[in-house]
């Protein structure tokens, strides 16, 4: 397939073929200004440009960086580097990604998912950097008997990649903002707790309070903290009762405190993990 030499002809040409256009500009070629067309875009950056607007939403530019455009997003070069700007913009025809999609892959899903924290811009490894341009290269040699065949062999490829990377990168963000849902979920079990701990807690009450089944609080917990919800807790009231008894209450006054409604179960668990009973560590710290 034969480069285009504008970002223009890209858009024409795909439209025109009802298929995919691609050109390979430098800093010699003008970008275009704001505009919105019919087909989705690729804008890959080699080297320079410095900012990119797609609907209102500024990009700075990195060596490296690919743009994936839906179709009607507005979209520009806001700022260009002077020296250098050297980049690959690829021009798609939805109805063509459409056809050679399948009920099992969506070759479109890069351009139009946009419900999670994914933006349109994803950077690329070196190792993925060298296989996009890869794809460029067999593109823009493909020429004779076959040629058309090979080009729509080759572009699917590129988009079995592209979207592969993408959904990478989807589940990263979904993983992450989980992991913060959870963390701040957390965060929020550990307030309750630390505030009430002269009271009775247990599994049952934080569910109830919280609205979040027991079994998933216990899972959330463990992986944010690395220990059990009864093991924290009852950790905590030993420190608590420590600090209590070096300050001169009484045993059973530390136990209450301390929300263990039981005298036995309170020396038991104080001695296990201190080492020396109640009443001793009074005597020895207070």
């Amino acid at each position: 397939m034969k480069a285009c030499p504008s970002c223009k002809d890209t858009v024409r040409q795909c439209m025109e073929d009802r298929s995919f256009a691609f050109a390979h500009l430098y800093k010699d070629e003008k970008a275009m200004d704001m505009h919105i067309h019919d087909c989705y875009e690729i804008y890959y950056s080699i080297c320079g440009g410095k900012q990119f607007l797609i609907d209102n939403c500024f990009y700075d530019i990195q060596e490296g960086d690919i743009f994936l455009i839906n179709q009607f997003e507005s979209h520009y070069l806001s700022q260009i580097d002077s020296q250098k700007h050297e980049r690959i913009v690829m021009s798609i025809n939805p109805e063509y990604l459409k056809e050679l999609s399948t009920n099992a892959t969506d070759l479109s899903r890069c351009f139009s998912f946009r419900d999670t924290d994914m933006p349109h811009r994803m950077h690329l490894s070196t190792e993925e950097q060298n296989r996009f341009l890869y794809y460029i290269h067999k593109l823009s040699s493909a020429d004779g008997f076959g040629e058309d065949i090979m080009d729509r062999a080759v572009f699917l490829e590129l988009m079995v990649f592209l979207n592969r990377a993408f959904n990478a990168r989807c589940k990263n963000a979904e993983e992450s903002q989980a992991a913060n849902t959870h963390n701040a979920q957390v965060d929020a079990i550990l307030s309750y707790i630390n505030a009430h701990m002269q009271d009775a807690l247990s599994l049952d009450e934080l569910s109830s309070h919280f609205y979040l089944s027991s079994s998933y609080i216990c899972r959330i917990f463990k992986a944010a903290t690395g220990t059990t919800i009864n093991k924290y807790i009852t950790a905590k009231r030993i420190t608590l009762s420590k600090s209590l008894l070096s300050q001169g209450y009484s045993v059973n006054e530390a136990c209450e405190a301390c929300g263990f409604n039981d005298y036995s179960n309170y020396l038991k668990a104080f001695t296990k993990a201190v080492g020396i009973s109640p009443k001793k560590y009074a005597q020895y710290n207070s």
